[in-house]
């Protein structure tokens, strides 16, 4: 199994950690959040990781030389959406994608590759715990999911709080059809947003997965879903990284 790790940001929030460092670097318990990420895709039967980088790639491309790697040079002007289409060669076989600023296990990462369906996310169903301490990164900016019947039917962060029935985490697992799909509604909405406002990003290039993950959904598409409550963890801002050195791994 592949995995394609989004990595090209410079994490800004972060600050002053990410001045001179990729904001995978960052260290959690004395561990790189890229790390932290390869255990467990490791764990969770990943053998191949591609990384797209952007900001400090060089750092990582002299750390990591086993990966494959993809450069967004338009890091600067575009969003995750965009930037995880840089590997796009590389979607013609089953994988596993990943943010590169958060944390989970090896467990999930099994369910998730385990599971049948096509498109599989990965889900936070504690995630309402996991915010209560976040004072700088509140839950209306959490990407939401409502899911049924094995499905997921929503994934928006406009969703209710009240409503949400866990958070994408940011890790999603593809078979080689669920590629293809995310190809094809990937080119024909580009080609007709581009530079146009697409489902709240000002522009197309500044989407996020979920803006055409929800498309996808309202288009038919099936999406799975693996869960996990509470081995999860997004680090966004210096606080998050203070939180997750008390917390993660106990």
């Amino acid at each position: 199994m592949r995995a394609i790790i989004i990595g090209a940001g410079r994490g800004r929030r972060l600050m002053p950690t990410t001045q001179n460092a990729p904001k995978c670097f960052a260290e959690i318990r004395g561990k790189r959040i890229l790390d932290w990420t390869c255990e467990a895709l490791r764990d969770g039967g990943v053998t191949e990781v591609c990384f797209i980088g952007g900001y400090f790639i060089d750092a990582v491309e002299r750390e990591y030389p086993h990966f494959t790697f993809r450069h967004n040079r338009e890091w600067e002007r575009n969003n995750i959406l965009v930037s995880l289409m840089c590997a796009e060669d590389l979607m013609d076989r089953p994988f596993v994608t990943t943010y590169s600023d958060i944390l989970y296990t090896g467990a999930l990462v099994a369910d998730l590759v385990a599971s049948p369906a096509d498109i599989a996310l990965g889900i936070d169903t504690d995630w309402r715990t996991h915010y209560q301490p976040r004072t700088q990164h509140p839950p209306h900016d959490a990407e939401k999911t409502i899911t049924r019947n094995a499905r997921v039917v929503r994934v928006e962060r406009s969703i209710p709080y009240e409503e949400a029935t866990g958070e994408f985490m940011g890790v999603a697992k593809f078979s080689a059809r669920g590629g293809e799909l995310l190809r094809r509604h990937y080119h024909q909405r580009r080609a007709e947003f581009w530079d146009q406002p697409y489902r709240g990003a000002p522009r197309f290039q500044n989407a996020y997965l979920i803006h055409l993950f929800q498309d996808m959904i309202e288009q038919g598409v099936a999406f799975g879903h693996a869960d996990t409550h509470g081995q999860y963890r997004e680090i966004d801002t210096q606080e998050d990284l203070d939180l997750a050195q008390k917390e993660w791994g106990r």
